[in-house]
């Protein structure tokens, strides 16, 4: 089974019901389950039957940021993350929320700290860091069909710096063909990555010496969507990586 839906994204039934409001009618299963980012759990998903796809909004925050937390580059307690999406990610209900709120001219944040995607990004913030992380993540609903832009404000530990950051990113994701790390300060557009299964990354200087702004876009319905799944597929049967996904 490889799964667009949040049944198996969370470990714990619990966190489920929490976030959820509803029994997991399948806990055994939970445990045969991976949540799959192919390009973080690469041949690890080989060893399960049930693939959970992340959601669209943790992809282009959790590939940013997880080599950083592994790496132990930026502090754990005040990430703020900013994200702002396509309303093809709002589900088929939102030209009848949104009849008579001008969908296609106005900008909305919405599921202000009780967004569902919070439980999948504090499982893997926690996993990759060992340790809890304190974030907020608010998340927008643009006058565009596709796309997501996430922009992530992060505080650096001592002696790590923009070319550093650079650097990991670079080494952790070499080889991934659907990852690129742009040059440094480079301003990014969801243009860029609309019809791909690709996730570019571009690390930006702050105004402050200790604080970095990461930018990460992809294709909400392809990398944060189908196009991963179709990647998972690759990967847990053996195909070429890239297989129906060029």
């Amino acid at each position: 089974l490889i799964d667009l839906a949040a049944d198996f994204r969370l470990q714990k039934s619990s966190d489920y019901f929490k976030w959820y409001k509803q029994k997991h009618k399948a806990i055994n299963n939970i445990k045969k389950s991976i949540y799959a980012i192919p390009e973080i759990t690469g041949n690890k998903i080989k060893n399960y039957k049930i693939i959970s796809c992340p959601g669209c909004y943790p992809t282009s925050i959790l590939l940013p940021l997880i080599p950083l937390l592994k790496e132990n580059l930026i502090k754990k307690n005040n990430i703020i993350i900013d994200s702002k999406s396509g309303y093809s990610g709002a589900g088929r209900g939102v030209h009848k929320n949104y009849k008579n709120k001008n969908l296609y001219e106005s900008l909305s944040a919405y599921g202000i700290s009780l967004h569902r995607h919070n439980s999948e990004i504090f499982q893997e913030f926690t996993l990759y860091s060992n340790k809890k992380i304190r974030f907020t993540f608010t998340p927008h609903l643009t006058p565009m069909f596709r796309g997501i832009l996430s922009t992530i404000y992060v505080d650096l530990k001592r002696n790590i710096n923009q070319n550093k950051v650079i650097s990991i990113l670079r080494r952790y994701y070499k080889g991934k063909m659907f990852i690129k790390i742009k040059k440094k300060d480079n301003l990014l557009s969801t243009n860029e990555v609309i019809g791909t299964n690709k996730c570019i990354i571009s690390v930006c200087k702050s105004k402050y010496k200790d604080k970095i702004i990461l930018l990460s876009v992809i294709d909400n319905l392809i990398k944060g969507g189908s196009g991963q799944a179709v990647q998972n597929m690759n990967l847990r049967f053996g195909f070429k990586e890239s297989e129906g996904l060029k």
